[in-house]
């Protein structure tokens, strides 16, 4: 075990970002075309959701968090159409409103794909592990006002703009608490697992019974009392 002389420290920007490169990488790969993110970064006093589409993640464990995707319709349905025809669905086949069950689930799969990718990450670089809900897309006609208990003493607001293939908007907004993680000795990140083996090792799984269904979860009891 090697100590550092100068400790390595990784603030609230460096988990924002790791959080950034995991939506371009998942979305860019999902939808077959270029996902960026602006080099600027807003601090924001609070998270909002905003029309027309507004996903929320919250997080625990290691540290307490939320995250909020704002989708513009056009961005909606542009990551929606680019990645049903990247998996073969034909034109005619797509939705046509941004408000479509279709849409939603598309996106809350998608969204799921980047909360994993970026949970991975942390485990894999910061030797810690987060837990996180199902993420929750919201079709919205008026601007929402977030207040979420995500256990938060100190929490840091941001806001970074996103910007598909077609240069429609959306905007990632994260809340954490003011934290770091400082790096006391020298060690080798883990791997990335195969996504191949993994495949591999869930087809050799036997069959499981389907599971009862879950008690309503503190995300779902937000929801109900926001009338959504």
């Amino acid at each position: 075990m090697k100590t550092l002389d100068k400790p390595v420290v990784f603030g609230t920007e460096d988990l924002l970002m790791t959080l950034c490169n995991s939506v371009t990488r998942v979305l860019t790969v999902a939808t077959q075309s270029q996902i960026h993110y602006s080099g600027m970064v807003q601090r924001i006093s609070r998270t909002c959701l905003k029309p027309d589409i507004g996903c929320f993640v919250l997080f625990d464990g290691g540290f307490s968090g939320l995250v909020i995707v704002n989708f513009s319709a056009q961005a909606a349905m542009e990551l929606y159409s680019k990645y049903m025809l990247s998996m073969g669905m034909s034109r005619a086949e797509l939705a046509s409103s941004y408000t479509s069950d279709e849409v939603n689930n598309v996106l809350g799969e998608l969204m799921n794909q980047v909360v994993g990718d970026f949970t991975g990450k942390v485990h894999r670089e910061l030797n810690t592990r987060i837990t996180h809900n199902q993420p929750k897309m919201l079709v919205l006609n008026k601007q929402v006002l977030l207040s979420v208990d995500a256990n938060l003493d100190q929490p840091e607001a941001r806001r970074v703009t996103f910007y598909t293939g077609s240069n429609n908007l959306f905007y990632l907004e994260l809340a954490i608490d003011r934290t770091e993680f400082i790096k006391l000795y020298d060690f080798e990140p883990q791997e990335v697992p195969d996504p191949d083996a993994l495949i591999a090792q869930a087809h050799h799984k036997p069959a499981q019974e389907a599971p009862v269904a879950a008690p309503p979860s503190d995300t779902d009891n937000l929801l109900k009392s926001l009338g959504m």
